[in-house]
């Protein structure tokens, strides 16, 4: 997780309401100084304090964490589960033979 996206998310949507930043921490229970660590991504936030800082800020938690979580791809997990989906254990071990046979060769 990007905390100084998270950061500055929490302090645009704060800016877009007219709260102060001494406000919010009140309202999320946290001191001023922290939330300021909060808004510049200085600090890992708890679910605890991060559920009241989006009450106090009129939206929601996903919102706050968009584009702050870094999603893996993981097509390639989904391919070969599709292709292994109707295979015996024994097919799929001699999947895996060839596999490494591709990459012995790949690495030579």
């Amino acid at each position: 997780m990007d905390n100084r996206i998270l950061g500055k998310r929490i302090r645009e949507e704060r800016s877009k309401i007219g709260l102060t930043q001494e406000k919010l921490a009140e309202f999320s229970e946290v001191s001023t100084a922290y939330m300021g660590r909060i808004e510049r991504g200085e600090r890992n936030i708890t679910v605890k304090t991060l559920v009241r800082i989006a009450n106090a800020l009129g939206t929601t938690i996903d919102y706050l964490l968009k584009d702050s979580v870094e999603v893996e791809d993981h097509s390639l997990v989904k391919q070969w589960l599709q292709l292994t989906v109707d295979r015996t254990d024994k097919e799929k071990q001699m999947a895996i033979d060839v596999i490494k046979v591709m990459f012995g060769h790949l690495d030579s």
